[in-house]
């Protein structure tokens, strides 16, 4: 392949990634102002050619904050990757509405490029863990007037909450989290009044559970190391050293096991408490 080609040859999502991280250096240092960067970032994430994403750095010095440079190489999308996810087209919904009721989206749907949402006395759940997503970034507006939203994306996704509130308020405490590279950047962004926009990062159920067997795994790893090495030194002290650090380990998933369990019975008690709610706010709603 001729240099006269190389402008032409399609960039993948890693490419992107890498100058969007160049990008985000030369902000942080001071190179680009927050209109530049927000300017370049979208003609970054636009970008289908190595023609078309190379001058968007090409006035940044080179140096400590330059990464590497873009690839030539389109690599394999690893199966269950942030690349994997990223699937383009359309989304599988695009709007959801609670007046006086409720509305979810969960488990394996795709995300829009922008999602909108009404809440009117009502609330809402989007759930990303489990999402494929249209873009790299997708927009997540909420409109939620004397109602509530509930945002909950997977960790190593990025969040940007712009919302604004009026007696109501947007959570910003996810926002402030770089994501990994490769993962896709979520706005959340809209208005409350008398009403209220979170956002919380979870693990699925699936993940916490296989996060568990690897625990165990490696502590049973840990206890078969540790017999090996005592060798023929036989019981005594060692056997006492690994009982006690046995004990402390079940202790600890003890624990971290008791505390998701009180926090999902938390999540269905509210979830129960405001179908309540919106169940109340119905039967008023026809006696008038």
């Amino acid at each position: 392949m001729t240099d006269d080609e190389l402008p032409e040859l399609r960039a993948s999502d890693a490419d992107r990634e890498r100058v969007a991280e160049q990008l985000r250096d030369a902000l942080a240092e001071g190179r680009l102002d927050m209109e530049e960067f927000e300017e370049r970032l979208e003609a970054t994430y636009s970008a289908r050619t190595y023609g078309e994403l190379t001058p968007i750095t090409r006035d940044l010095p080179g140096g400590a904050a330059v990464t590497a440079p873009v690839s030539m190489v389109k690599q394999p999308v690893d199966d269950g990757s942030w690349g994997a996810r990223v699937v383009g087209g359309e989304g599988s919904s695009t709007w959801g509405v609670a007046i006086l009721s409720g509305f979810e989206r969960k488990g394996r749907w795709t995300v829009p490029k922008r999602f909108n949402c009404f809440a009117l006395m009502g609330g809402g759940e989007i759930d990303l863990r489990e999402a494929n997503f249209a873009d790299r970034e997708v927009v997540i507006n909420c409109v939620a007037v004397m109602g509530g939203m509930n945002v909950i994306v997977p960790p190593g996704v990025e969040v940007v909450v712009r919302g604004i509130g009026i007696m109501g308020g947007f959570d910003h405490r996810e926002s402030d989290q770089a994501g990994d590279p490769g993962a896709p950047r979520v706005i959340v962004t809209g208005f409350a009044f008398w009403g209220g926009v979170g956002v919380e990062r979870k693990l699925t159920r699936a993940e916490r559970q296989r996060l568990k067997e690897e625990r165990r795994q490696e502590k049973l790893e840990r206890r078969a190391a540790r017999k090996e090495l005592q060798g023929s030194q036989g019981g005594g002290l060692g056997d006492m050293y690994d009982a006690m650090d046995d004990a402390l380990d079940d202790a600890r998933d003890l624990i971290r096991d008791r505390h998701e369990d009180r926090r999902e019975r938390h999540e269905e008690r509210r979830e129960r408490h405001r179908e309540r709610r919106e169940d109340r706010h119905r039967r008023r709603h026809d006696d008038y």
